[in-house]
């Protein structure tokens, strides 16, 4: 069952997302020696992905995910894409603001063609890990819409996914119970009444740059670090 906690706006749950992965990974402990592959989602989810991945000495990769934005506003999300080709939609902001098909049908481009320069870049011509028959466990550093760990989940089952699990440090609660949805499991650390937005729940979140996305996954595939 996921566990929510309740905090004051005030008091910041994680002091980075390294904290926040290792919090996360206390929750995660029992799939430790399970068949698991921690897949993070770029940026911000791969330095909680990988604590968690180190945690459990299971290995790392990331999923190029990408929001579509609303055009007036880019952080509404409408939707979302994931490798694999899969699309996410959400029709009632797709109504809200009124989008034509033509306009929806360019923002997917000009995104796919973000989201294929991303895994090109992160993997550095490494080949996916192959989530068939495995457990998989999607961290990320928060859910707002929880549309980009959706689309994560559909991509993640057309690949041969055993199980899907998601796990945040902190999430909206509406976007939780979504994903139980359609994840086998969702796991999130601070589930507050009022999200008001992931990184108030951070001291530091700061932006995760490509480099340290590359960074992380070069050290994981160094081989599984003790488990702490």
């Amino acid at each position: 069952m996921p566990v929510a906690r309740e905090r004051q706006p005030a008091e910041s749950a994680f002091e980075d997302r390294r904290d926040a992965g290792r919090k996360l990974a206390s929750l995660l402990s029992a799939r430790a020696g399970e068949r698991s592959l921690v897949i993070a989602l770029p940026r911000g989810g791969a330095p909680v992905g990988f604590e968690v991945a180190r945690s459990l000495g299971a290995p790392l990769d990331v999923l190029a995910v990408r929001k579509l934005g609303a055009p007036q506003n880019r952080e509404l999300a409408v939707g979302a894409i994931a490798e694999g080709g899969v699309a996410v939609l959400d029709p009632r902001s797709l109504r809200h603001v009124g989008m034509t098909q033509e306009t929806l049908d360019a923002i997917v481009a000009r995104e796919t063609l973000e989201l294929r320069r991303q895994a090109e870049l992160f993997r550095a011509g490494r080949p996916p890990l192959d989530p068939s028959g495995r457990h998989v466990i999607v961290v990320d550093d928060g859910l707002a819409t929880g549309l980009t760990a959706l689309a994560a989940v559909r991509a993640l089952r057309a690949g041969g996914a055993a199980s899907v699990l998601v796990a945040v440090p902190v999430g909206a609660r509406e976007s939780l119970a979504m994903l139980r949805g359609e994840a086998d499991e969702v796991i999130c650390h601070t589930a507050p009444a009022v999200l008001v937005a992931v990184g108030y729940w951070y001291r530091d979140f700061a932006p995760v740059a490509d480099e340290e996305v590359i960074a992380l996954l070069a050290e994981a595939t160094l081989g599984p670090a003790p488990r702490a």
